[in-house]
């Protein structure tokens, strides 16, 4: 097989977006607003600009909405949704078959920072929340902070602790250098979500490990 003149920075599908990301993608969205329980994926690619390509793509052979793009020095993102999962699964097809990339392609997910704050101090609080457009954070919670590389992954890292905990999302970042997220809660709560970020960051690293070992024997 030729090799791709595209490179993959970040795959990631979301079966079903928790109410909260839903929420906080609208409240700074660029483009169409997802409803909560939307498919979603997002993708980064290079070169930046053939992201555009990309996105006309798919909105004419799919029924998704556009949800965002952002085009950096190097990569180009779009972040799509539908209410069928059948549909933001198709877009990606297209994509990959377009670009000669597969899923396999796609850069490793590396955790860069991963904490948790326990019983957070009063200033610390405020100043989380003055910062950002989620929820509050206040003195005494824990918080869980991460961040990722690519940024990209941040968003079902929080999609996953959504679901597994019950939790406030402060601040998420899927773009740029680096992604990041804040979440907080009771000291309990954050470390199932904790765990369930952690634990989907490594099942993405495991699926591309596995996805590369088997094209590699075709």
């Amino acid at each position: 097989m030729a090799q791709s003149s595209f490179e993959l920075r970040t795959y990631t599908f979301i079966d079903q977006l928790q109410p909260a990301l839903a929420q906080f993608i609208a409240k700074d969205n660029r483009v169409y607003d997802p409803a909560e329980y939307d498919a979603s994926l997002l993708l980064e690619l290079a070169p930046a600009m053939e992201i555009h390509r990309m996105i006309d793509l798919v909105l004419k052979r799919t029924k998704v909405r556009l949800g965002s793009v952002v085009t950096e020095r190097v990569y180009g993102m779009l972040l799509i949704q539908h209410a069928d999962q059948g549909e933001v699964i198709e877009a990606g097809r297209i994509v990959m078959a377009e670009t000669g990339l597969s899923i396999a392609n796609r850069a490793e997910a590396k955790i860069v920072a991963n904490h948790i704050i326990r019983g957070v101090e009063q200033d610390h609080a405020i100043s989380f929340t003055g910062t950002s457009k989620g929820d509050m954070i206040l003195a005494g919670e824990s918080v869980l902070i991460m961040e990722s590389s690519p940024a990209g992954y941040m968003m079902i890292a929080c999609n996953e602790a959504l679901k597994a905990a019950n939790v406030k999302l402060n601040t998420i970042k899927p773009f740029g250098a680096t992604g990041r997220l804040i979440l907080s809660g009771t000291e309990s709560e954050i470390d199932s979500a904790s765990e369930a970020a952690n634990s989907i960051m490594e099942r993405m690293n495991s699926e591309r490990t596995a996805m590369a070992s088997s094209l590699a024997k075709k």
